[in-house]
């Protein structure tokens, strides 16, 4: 009861007067809500001549050079080369970029994510600090808005040594985030630090920037991928009648300068070891990075404590063929212009399950719309609703909720996903006598947070 007094207390506190962040933008143009595969009928947008000779001559003198490359290769080129990929020039995200999340669509998203770590804080005894690491953090909207709930929940927290650590490549990106977060008040490459940036955010909190989740310290940390995961590198593979094969990347024979996929004519070492011999499937996506991030992640919650929540569009291990590019909010030929979209893939969360290898419980998938629910999300509208004396703000608010909730939109294309300590959904022993231990309270947004 204590507990759930906390809970209703902190919600209280959230849910009070307090305005949006920011007028939000206007209307969004129509966009897909989850991008939608390459294979689904859509039609690319068309691209201008002339754009990213340099990536596309860059790639095709490798192909000349070493032959056809694996999907997963052709993507880390595509997303993440120094000198042209999408991901080190571009800023992407957005309503002026390639695509839009939730955290820039609606500031109630990124407040019911504070309000989780918040509350599996409480569930876990208050330790005196914590971590929270987000991976990939874009513009750096999603951790702004945490820090706003932080801010707002500051004698709740007083005690507690808070921390920010955000993992990011691309240094376009991380410039946009310190401006967001800290003002642009950063200091580059400091001393004594595995982080290359630091600052303190515009309520008092430390920032750090990495390159590798390696690099951020070991501690109790709750650890946040929002639309992370499916930017990584994916092989793709086919069943044929000589048994399983690669998709891979190669020059047009009949136009040079562009790309064709093709098969690889017998099997690779990527087939022999990322097939399941149980696969049903004719066609497998595998993300090997992310089964080695969500490893590294399982041990280190295992150690240290904390949890982990993923956030992304994704499937339990049915789906095919989902490999995709967005330009401009449109479907983009994932093979064309290469560095000058971005390139993604639907996650399979049963294959993060399994490399999990059972260090920490998981939760989830649940859809989107069933985990803002369980956190609150309709009261925290009603709140905003009524604050709101403004018809366009009143707008965009209903507006922004349809794109979260709706099935047809982010609702029920979005799961969020958990790694959490096996401790922490253990139940007491039915043999000890019931008032010796209490049991665990349930996670929020995996089951309802109760707010009555």
């Amino acid at each position: 009861m204590v507990l759930l007094a906390a809970r209703r207390a902190l919600l209280a506190a959230l849910l009070g007067p307090a305005g949006p962040r920011r007028l939000p933008h206007p209307l969004l143009p129509t966009a897909p809500a989850a991008r939608p595969s390459s294979g689904a009928g859509g039609q690319p947008e068309a691209e201008g001549p002339g754009r990213a000779t340099a990536m596309l001559r860059h790639l095709l003198l490798k192909l000349r050079a070493t032959g056809p490359v694996t999907v997963a290769e052709y993507m880390r080129e595509a997303l993440t080369n120094p000198g042209q990929g999408y991901y080190t020039r571009r800023a992407g995200v957005g309503e002026s970029g390639d695509f839009v999340t939730s955290p820039e669509i609606s500031q109630v998203f990124g407040e019911l994510i504070g309000i989780w770590c918040i509350s599996e804080w409480i569930a876990t005894g208050k330790p005196k600090a914590f971590q929270l690491v987000e991976l990939g953090p874009g513009r750096g909207t999603l951790t702004d808005d945490i820090l706003r709930v932080f801010n707002q929940l500051a004698s709740l927290l007083s005690k507690c040594d808070v921390s920010i650590h955000l993992v990011e490549v691309s240094p376009k990106l991380s410039e946009i985030q310190a401006l967001m977060l800290t003002g642009g008040k950063v200091q580059s490459n400091p001393e004594d630090e595995s982080a290359y940036m630091k600052g303190v955010s515009k309520t008092g909190v430390p920032i750090f920037w990495y390159r590798d989740i390696q690099d951020v310290p070991p501690g109790y940390s709750f650890y946040l991928a929002h639309e992370f995961f499916d930017a990584l590198p994916i092989h793709k593979f086919q069943r044929t009648e000589k048994g399983w094969r690669e998709v891979l990347v190669d020059i047009d024979p009949e136009v040079p300068d562009q790309l064709r996929f093709v098969l690889s004519p017998s099997s690779t070492p990527a087939t022999e070891n990322f097939i399941q011999p149980e696969e049903t499937r004719d066609h497998v996506e595998v993300c090997p990075e992310a089964g080695v991030i969500i490893q590294r992640l399982a041990c280190r919650i295992e150690k240290d404590g904390g949890a982990a929540l993923v956030a992304d569009y994704g499937h339990d291990g049915i789906k095919t063929d989902t490999f995709r590019g967005f330009r401009n909010h449109k479907l983009h030929d994932v093979l064309r212009a290469p560095g000058t979209a971005d390139l993604t893939a639907d996650v399979d969360f049963s294959y993060l399950r399994k490399m999990a290898q059972g260090r920490t419980a998981t939760l989830g998938p649940i859809k989107q719309r069933e985990f803002l629910k369980n956190m609150g999300i309709d009261l925290r509208l009603q709140v905003l609703l009524q604050n709101s004396r403004d018809p366009a703000t009143h707008e965009q608010l209903l507006h922004s909720y349809d794109m979260l909730m709706n099935p047809k939109k982010m609702g029920d294309c979005f799961n969020f996903f958990a790694l959490l300590p096996h401790h922490r959904l253990a139940h007491p022993d039915k043999k000890q006598k019931p008032e010796s231990k209490s049991p665990s309270p349930p996670v929020a947004g995996f089951g309802e947070l109760l707010l009555k």
